[in-house]
């Protein structure tokens, strides 16, 4: 027997009562871009704001999901609610999440302070899924006072973790085929903390070595201007670091929430939570319009009755509505 729907906006004080049901309703209601549950989701961010947004980012093979599983554990034992957000490629034959490393926070999931969600990218760039800031803020509202973004592997596109969260790690890995592999995929100044993972292995010190002499000359630089960017050589396997970490992280979260320089980049996070909702609203619109209007606009091309610039100027100007007349009419 299938359970009765619940409107978007009724989940909302369930939520905020820490209702996981209800937490991963709205969150599946949000990734499938249904406008019913806008109005909840708008409610959500009006009381979402305190949770401590982090973003953890690197490489594909730094060990980012393994960092995050061992990270969520010893801020659980400090008494946290721990929210993740793991973000994944999209299969190509199905268009969800490919899950690949989650396998590794299996022994999380029986924690109920502790709350993990894949989500395919479903194509969006920049390394992130269009629902996730939705996600975080759900969360936020769910009690969850640590919300952790992990992205997908980065490349040099792929930064808007860096545009989204109070704090972003990077995390590095010796070994890779590039000593510092943050400076060849382009992400080497969105970190706040940079964290070289395997620092068990011999070649560890080289990598770390090597990030500490360019911040050391000044290759960095970091808007915040209050903070010096540190480098922390970790081990998921003998828990080496993670104690620096923590302390390092919760030392940028007080800059990131608590002082004028936080509040400027919290003001840019609004920006650009601004702008991507926008952009996804309007690709929303041109992927309606399209559906719409493109079949017989492509037939035109096809017949050479116009070219791929005016065709696509007239499906972007045409309104809606005109064509829908016109097919009714030709249906009467």
């Amino acid at each position: 027997m299938m359970a009765a729907y619940v409107p978007s906006l009724d989940l909302v004080p369930r939520i905020a009562a820490g209702n996981v049901g209800a937490i991963a309703r709205l969150i599946s209601r949000s990734e499938s871009g249904m406008p019913e549950a806008r109005p909840a989701l708008a409610e959500i961010y009006r009381r979402a704001g305190r949770a401590h947004i982090i973003g953890i980012t690197g490489v594909p093979g730094s060990g980012k999901s393994t960092l995050v599983a061992r990270f969520a554990q010893m801020l659980r034992a400090r008494g946290s609610k721990v929210g993740i957000v793991a973000v994944d490629p999209s299969s190509p034959f199905s268009g969800g999440s490919i899950l690949g490393d989650r396998v590794r926070m299996n022994e999380l999931g029986m924690d109920p302070g502790v709350y993990i969600r894949s989500m395919a990218t479903r194509g969006a760039t920049g390394g992130m899924a269009r629902a996730a800031l939705d996600a975080v803020d759900v969360l936020d509202v769910g009690g969850f006072d640590t919300v952790i973004i992990e992205t997908v592997g980065v490349g040099q596109d792929e930064v808007e973790i860096a545009r989204a969260s109070h704090t972003t790690v990077v995390v590095s890995a010796p070994g890779l085929g590039d000593e510092i592999q943050a400076i060849k995929a382009g992400i080497l100044e969105i970190a706040d903390i940079h964290v070289v993972s395997k620092c068990d292995r011999s070649d560890a010190n080289r990598t770390i070595t090597d990030l500490k002499a360019m911040l050391t000359l000044g290759t960095l630089t970091f808007g915040m201007g209050v903070w010096r960017i540190p480098v922390v050589g970790l081990s998921s396997l003998s828990g080496e670091g993670f104690e620096e970490l923590i302390d390092k992280i919760a030392a940028h979260r007080r800059i990131a929430l608590k002082t004028e320089a936080g509040l400027v980049r919290q003001g840019r996070i609004a920006r650009f939570r601004l702008e991507k909702t926008a952009e996804n609203m309007l690709l929303e619109r041109f992927a309606e319009r399209a559906a719409r209007l493109a079949p017989s606009l492509a037939e035109r091309l096809r017949r050479r009755d116009g070219d791929p610039y005016s065709l696509a100027s007239e499906l972007l100007s045409m309104p809606v509505d005109t064509v829908a007349k016109e097919r009714t009419h030709e249906h009467v």
